[in-house]
């Protein structure tokens, strides 16, 4: 085994306490430290240095049936990270590698090599490939292409235009010959929209959306990439064109919600345009990661993308927090965690 540094390790990590009733808190998570042991046969050991912050980590803490098992009581949080290998028994990776994967909310971590990428730091900066080159971007990508079918002429309107995945939707529409209309909360959030190409933005916190959009697509939306649901879906329903794709990407209005929100109140919109309502999990598309993945970095390397992420540096406890933020609308763009290097180390063997 070759390595930086000797395991073991120490690594402090965030585990499910309980599970929240409405938004997350103090009580639903505890840091714990734990020994890192130096890898078997076949694994490597991950420094960890971002961790991905993502709407859906809250639908993780529910005990329901849904696209993936939720988190244990007393488990690692699930999260997409980024590292550098530090110890490895994996023929496929050696120290010094930079990789991305499912590593949870820990400053180290052991992997089999299952769903482990390395990552081109020539191409862009960590942060980004758990961004636009991350489950954002191949969220964004295979929503349009695939379940959105987007053409060209096309009129595409994204709802949480000014987030993660909003925000790749809308560039990758425009790069692909879109007419691009988002919508997000607050001034400046639409100020950038429009500075990175969306041909209009519409602040749901001060304008009445129905009107806006009937007002900034008159001839009707082709594609509606939602990430909301509530009264902005229900906005996007009634502006629909024939033939129109709507494309159900999450609710985050909805997600620290006690009880079940209701249900589309213009749903006979899909019957009077012949238009299509399609549900999608990103994870569905992973053995054609790698055709996002050059599409996008191409984009961004040309200036038709803009990747944008908002960094916090802080420790893994600076992990629930960090998360509200989400819900909150602090971010632009991606939202990570960067860990500081303070207090990580080697323990003796």
């Amino acid at each position: 085994m070759t390595d930086a540094a000797t395991p073991p390790f120490t690594t402090r990590q965030v585990r499910l306490r309980e599970r929240p009733v409405g938004y997350p808190d103090d009580s639903t998570w505890e840091t714990v430290t734990e020994q890192v042991p130096a890898p078997g046969p076949g694994e490597l050991v991950v420094r960890v240095s971002h961790i991905s912050l993502d709407p859906a980590m809250r639908g993780w803490l529910n005990d329901v049936r849904s696209y993936l098992p939720p988190v244990g009581i007393g488990e690692v949080m699930r999260a997409g990270a980024t590292g550098t290998v530090v110890a490895s028994e994996h023929p496929a990776y050696a120290v010094g590698d930079a990789v991305m994967g499912s590593f949870g909310v820990t400053e180290y971590a052991v992997s089999d090599g299952s769903g482990v990428t390395k990552m081109d730091l020539d191409v862009a900066a960590a942060p980004t490939w758990l961004g636009a080159l991350g489950m954002p971007g191949m969220t964004a990508y295979f929503g349009l292409t695939d379940v959105g079918r987007v053409q060209p002429g096309d009129t595409v309107v994204v709802s949480g235009a000014a987030g993660a995945v909003g925000s790749v939707v809308g560039q990758v529409a425009k790069a692909m010959g879109c007419t691009v209309v988002g919508i997000a909360g607050g001034p400046e959030k639409c100020a950038w929209l429009t500075s990175i190409g969306f041909d209009a933005a519409i602040d749901y916190k001060a304008e009445n959306v129905l009107k806006r959009l009937r007002e900034v697509a008159p001839k009707g939306i082709d594609v509606f990439f939602d990430n909301v649901g509530g009264d902005i879906l229900d906005a996007g329903l009634a502006n629909l064109r024939r033939g129109a794709r709507v494309v159900i990407c999450g609710a985050i209005a909805s997600y620290n919600e006690t009880s079940l929100p209701d249900g589309p109140r213009r749903y006979m919109s899909l019957l009077v345009f012949r238009a299509t309502m399609t549900g999608f999990v990103v994870f569905d598309y992973e053995d054609r990661y790698p055709e996002a993945v050059e599409k996008i970095a191409g984009w961004i390397a040309d200036g038709s993308v803009v990747a944008r992420e908002t960094v916090v540096t802080g420790g893994v406890d600076a992990f629930g927090s960090t998360l509200l933020g989400l819900f909150e609308g602090t971010n632009t763009g991606k939202l990570v965690l960067a860990l500081e290097e303070d207090g990580r180390g080697v323990t003796a063997g």
